[in-house]
């Protein structure tokens, strides 16, 4: 039997953190990620990421962690921006200060494990394109700039994710439990 935690060679599988999207908000960006994303790289579900590679060592304490976090904690006010250039991709930009602090106590109990990536505050976002060409990527850009409007939202918890180098396995799932 394979250790869930672990690839098929035996090695520990990093986790990926992501916050949860509101069910219609996921379907709304999952829509375009299927439309827009090329298929063939099209391996995981529209997400948000905090933090991209939590080494397993740390497992049993980030599960314990984003728990105890997520059971103090509403759910989580954020606003969908604007479209956002990634280069060769795009994605809607999204701000929400109160997730970003919700990140930072995860990232200082983490702060010696982390990789440079994780290391810094992210610009939240959720990808709806990847990896095609620069002149493709500028056309859906204005394409959804021209009629996108700022809308707000709230997370509604934290996903911890196995990675092993292609689609995700679901580590773990919380919901924001506190109530306002």
């Amino acid at each position: 039997m394979i250790d869930r935690a672990r690839g098929e060679a035996g090695d520990p599988a990093p986790l990926i953190v992501t916050a949860t999207l509101p069910p219609e908000l996921f379907s709304w960006a999952e829509g375009l990620r299927r439309e827009y994303f090329p298929p063939e790289r099209n391996h995981i579900d529209a997400h948000v990421t905090l933090f991209h590679a939590i080494p397993p060592s740390c497992e049993r304490e980030l599960k314990n962690l984003l728990a105890d976090l997520c059971a103090q904690t509403a759910p989580i006010p954020a606003t969908l921006d604007s479209v956002m250039s990634l280069g060769r991709g795009t994605a809607f930009k999204i701000i929400s200060p109160e997730l970003l602090n919700l990140r930072a106590i995860a990232a200082d109990r983490f702060a010696g494990s982390l990789t440079a990536q994780d290391s810094h505050r992210p610009n939240l976002h959720v990808t709806v394109q990847n990896k095609v060409s620069a002149a493709d990527a500028k056309l859906l850009q204005a394409r959804l700039r021209s009629d996108f409007k700022p809308r707000t939202f709230e997370f509604t918890g934290l996903e911890a994710h196995y990675y092993r180098g292609g689609p995700w396995e679901n580590a773990a799932r919380w919901r924001f439990r506190k109530k306002r």
